[in-house]
């Protein structure tokens, strides 16, 4: 629990209190994502443990850089490895973000305010509305805790990371029209983790797909955000993690054109330029009609695409729809 503040003076009576300010239309669809690894461990009593935390918030702005909405997520994956590091997590099961899971998270019982992961963040979101996020950054921390007063009965977790991404979606932030919601789709796989065999040492990968999409009133998009933390902790023959637990870890789009797919692509187009023309081929049609397309290996058929977008498409696919449902 964060100590208490001191009490301020009290404000005289006649003073009204301040309103906070209230946002206009969403002319702006920002996404944030921030990855560490840090928290991953060196083989100890039979076992080792590749973590990734991806922080992700997705957020639409309006023309004064006020929030108008928001939603805040993490994406908390370990993959486990036994004495001899091979795999013990199951590969095929699809990871949970904390807002999927919800009560299941298990914070409640341990929160000195009684309230779960989910109900603080979306508690520190709605805070945020109206505000730009100069003035959400302004927020005095301690230990990384917000000592603000319209927060502490709602918020004691530690949100420096959140208001990272929140910076990184406002600056990477494209222009939309016509948009009154936002939403934030996330899907996260394990599977091409690998058991040491040999030679070959053992890896943790999660790769977290992640969608952020405006939509209009008609519900038809009015853009859209795609990306993916590919992350790799990487171990030796020892179960030691190799992987530089302090580095940044970088998503495909902030790669670009560092990932390398260019070379190996026959329309000879990175990564990023291709989930581009994905996300601009979504603007007009409502989502429904996007994760209907038709694909052939998972690849697009549609002669709108074709020359475009040859990547394998269903990952995207499955996180724009979560992003419809979710949006608000």
């Amino acid at each position: 629990m964060v100590s208490p503040i001191e009490t301020p003076a009290e404000t005289p009576a006649e003073t009204p209190a301040e309103e906070p300010a209230e946002a206009g239309a969403i002319v702006k669809l920002g996404l944030g994502i921030k990855t560490s690894i840090g928290k991953s461990k060196d083989l100890t009593d039979g076992a080792a443990t590749g973590q990734v935390d991806s922080v992700i918030v997705a957020a639409g702005f309006d023309k004064d850089g006020k929030i108008v909405s928001v939603t805040i997520d993490t994406a908390q994956d370990k993959v486990g490895f036994d004495a001899e590091m091979k795999l013990t997590s199951d590969t095929a099961v699809e990871g949970k973000s904390k807002l999927e899971l919800g009560d299941a998270y298990g914070m409640k019982g341990a929160s000195g305010i009684g309230k779960e992961w989910n109900e603080q963040i979306e508690a520190f979101g709605a805070w945020m509305i109206g505000k730009t996020v100069e003035e959400v950054k302004a927020l005095e921390l301690v230990d990384e805790v917000t000592t603000n007063e319209e927060l502490t009965s709602s918020v004691t977790i530690k949100i420096s990371g959140y208001i990272s991404a929140l910076e990184e979606a406002y600056a990477n932030a494209i222009e939309v029209e016509g948009a009154e919601k936002v939403g934030l789709g996330v899907v996260t796989s394990i599977a091409k983790s690998k058991s040491m065999e040999g030679e070959t040492m053992a890896v943790a990968q999660v790769d977290t797909t992640v969608v952020a999409t405006a939509l209009k009133a008609d519900e038809t998009i009015a853009g859209t955000f795609i990306d993916v933390a590919q992350t790799k902790v990487e171990f030796d023959k020892d179960g030691k993690v190799t992987s530089d637990k302090a580095a940044d870890v970088k998503s495909k789009l902030e790669l670009g054109d560092a990932y390398g797919m260019k070379g190996a692509s026959g329309i000879k187009k990175e990564w990023f330029e291709q989930a581009k023309s994905l996300a601009e081929y979504m603007v007009g049609k409502k989502v429904a009609d996007v994760t209907g397309m038709e694909l052939a290996e998972n690849v697009p058929t549609s002669e709108d695409l074709t020359s475009s977008v040859t990547i394998k498409v269903n990952g995207y696919l499955a996180a724009l729809e979560k992003a419809g449902k979710n949006a608000r």
